[in-house]
């Protein structure tokens, strides 16, 4: 008679409970099948204990009973699906080593398919007719974990992680082409996949014993688990949905948001009366010499990428940085860069860690820079002797009200970002001349876990290009160079900004005052109390430059509210301009990314465009 029903027994390290699992089975699998139409597939996953030489044994003890060893180890999911080729049966099923489900209920999880009735069974603990002795510290996160699945993957099953199941061979075949995960969340990913496929899955009350002594592992259950739902959630529910219709209206909507909170965090009549002051036609030269800045950001957002191996167009980067800071306008800590960092994945393959790295790197030069260039300031009033004026404005009540309150602890901020972004830096260059793995060891400490290779190997892709871009001497120059000069146009729009107000100030304190006003207000809104940084900007410049120069506070706050007016606008209209005409969008990522995967893969100088 030829196999039928094909039984794969995941095995890893189960040196002291193999033996007997084997025998339960074979013997439940006889009670209710005809010899020769069965077979238990032992699939042992790289395992360090004498597990290899008992399922050798007992494959030459059975004649049901098989070993697919593995040399390295694949996985939970990664090694059922390895067995699961070599089988023969059209039903394939699988349990637990532990036998924690109860084995009679070996009959009903086989036949619901085998029948035919059913593509996929499966048992389940959280039934109203269950029988599960699950202690509270397995039962809890079982619970919100399922709780979670159900609410962000739509699925309509109690229990996706039940190690009791069983697959119509061709159902499983069709489902495995999309499955991504091959360690624990294969069990869900398989459900939740089958379910939305339209297939037949039947999920049955079990009587199931805890049998071990697991606890939640923060990298595998966090981590791990928490970004396959994420990763699955993605895939299954919001790119489907990404049309061009849908993308263009989000871009549109992304525009229309970041104008209506400037209309809440810069009062147009505020900025209106403030402008009434202002010569309009120096306010539209500073629009046009900030506008000069963002093609040297695309530059040097694409020298970053080269550092670490991508080579992309200097348009479309200069598109994709004018959409993420355009995010940045709406969303708080700076979460429109994940915006970014999407289009160059979908774009040209460039992995996410590498992508949020370069970011990473950018950030990093940013404050740097403006580090250096306050820094810079504060050594020249210092050798001018000019401290103490700082000092006596920055401790007196010379400006009072919000202003004054915002703008000393925008100086706090701004200190401690600084000190911050020089530690990085350090902390960078530090680890780029080392040989030692910091990552992997930390990441061990927390978990042993399979996921928690997945997770090391994440987090040091990121440090890795981070490191490269540091190491490279070339790199440093060409991105600190860049860096240096968006920021000498920064402050330049300032200045251009004050000199529109016809203020009476000499050039070299005026220049002088404008670097250390933009510097320490941009290091401030790096931790934005309100989309777009706006508070601390203007506290912080309304502060500095009344203490370092005879023009009044209003005055001062009036340039500060056009100043960052000014550069808000320019980062939406280009914003808007970005996805119109350079055709930067989600969509155009989405759509284009197969392509652009298959032209990087047969490039003759594919090997020259990565590392």
């Amino acid at each position: 008679m030829s196999v039928e029903v094909s039984v794969v027994l995941p095995a890893y390290n189960e040196a002291e409970t193999l033996a007997g699992t084997v025998e339960t089975t074979l013997s439940t699998l006889a009670s209710f099948l005809p010899p020769g139409t069965y077979e238990v597939i032992i699939a042992e996953d790289g395992c360090d204990d004498r597990t290899p030489e008992i399922a050798d044994e007992l494959a030459a003890k059975h004649e049901a009973v098989r070993h697919v060893h593995s040399d390295d180890r694949l996985g939970r999911g990664g090694a059922l699906e390895y067995a699961f080729e070599q089988a023969a049966g059209e039903t394939l099923v699988y349990f637990d080593t532990d036998l924690a489900t109860d084995m009679r209920h070996l009959e009903e999880l086989v036949e619901s398919v085998r029948s035919g009735e059913y593509d996929v069974a499966t048992g389940s603990r959280w039934l109203p007719d269950s029988d599960a002795d699950r202690p509270a510290k397995r039962g809890v996160p079982s619970f919100g974990y399922n709780a979670l699945v159900r609410l962000l993957l739509r699925s309509h099953l109690q229990d996706h992680q039940c190690g009791f199941k069983a697959f119509d061979r061709e159902t499983l075949g069709a489902l495995l082409a999309d499955v991504e995960d091959d360690h624990w969340f294969w069990d869900t990913e398989v459900l939740v996949r089958a379910q939305r496929a339209g297939y037949a899955v039947k999920e049955f009350p079990v009587e199931w014993e805890s049998k071990d002594d697991s606890k939640v592992d923060l990298v595998r259950d966090v981590f791990g688990m928490g970004s396959q739902i994420v990763r699955t959630s993605w895939q299954l529910s919001v790119s489907p949905r990404i049309t061009r219709t849908v993308s263009l209206t989000a871009g549109s909507l992304l525009v229309f948001v970041a104008l209506a909170l400037m209309t809440v965090y810069l009062d147009p009549s505020a900025v209106l009366e403030s402008m009434r002051g202002a010569d309009p036609w120096l306010v539209l030269l500073a629009a046009l010499v900030y506008a000069v800045s963002w093609p040297l950001r695309g530059a040097r957002y694409r020298d970053i990428l080269a550092a670490i191996g991508y080579r992309e167009r200097w348009g479309l980067l200069t598109g994709a940085v004018f959409i993420s800071q355009t995010g940045n306008l709406v969303f708080p800590a700076r979460a429109g860069d994940a915006v970014r960092a999407y289009i160059v994945k979908a774009r040209r393959d460039i992995p996410y860690p590498s992508g949020f790295a370069s970011l990473a790197v950018e950030r990093v030069y940013d404050l740097l820079t403006i580090t250096f260039l306050a820094g810079s300031v504060l050594v020249a009033l210092a050798a001018t002797g000019s401290l103490g004026e700082l000092q006596a404005a920055l401790l007196g009540d010379s400006i009072g009200g919000n202003e004054g309150q915002s703008g000393r602890t925008a100086l706090v901020v701004a200190a401690g970002v600084g000190v911050a972004a020089i530690l990085a830096v350090g902390v960078v260059v530090y680890t780029a001349r080392s040989d030692r793995n910091y990552v992997r060891p930390a990441i061990r400490r927390l978990s042993s876990d399979r996921y928690a290779d997945y997770v090391a190997g994440v987090i040091e892709q990121f440090a890795g290009d981070v490191q490269t871009v540091a190491a490279d001497r070339n790199a440093f120059v060409r991105v600190g160079g860049a860096s240096l000069v968006i920021w000498l146009i920064d402050v330049l729009v300032a200045i251009v900004v004050l000199v529109s107000f016809d203020v009476d100030v000499a050039l070299v304190p005026l220049v002088g005052a404008g670097f250390f006003a933009v510097s320490v207000g941009t290091l401030a809104k790096v931790l934005p109390l309100s989309p777009g940084g706006i508070g601390l900007y203007e506290g912080a410049f309304t502060l500095l430059i009344v203490a370092l120069t005879p023009i009044g506070a209003v005055v001062a706050l009036s340039a500060a509210i056009v100043d960052h007016a000014v550069k808000n606008v320019v980062t939406i209209v280009g914003g808007l301009a970005s996805m119109a005409l350079l055709n930067v969008s989600l969509t155009t990522a989405v759509e284009e990314s197969p392509d652009a995967e298959t032209t990087i893969q047969n490039s003759p100088d594919a090997d020259s465009l990565r590392d």
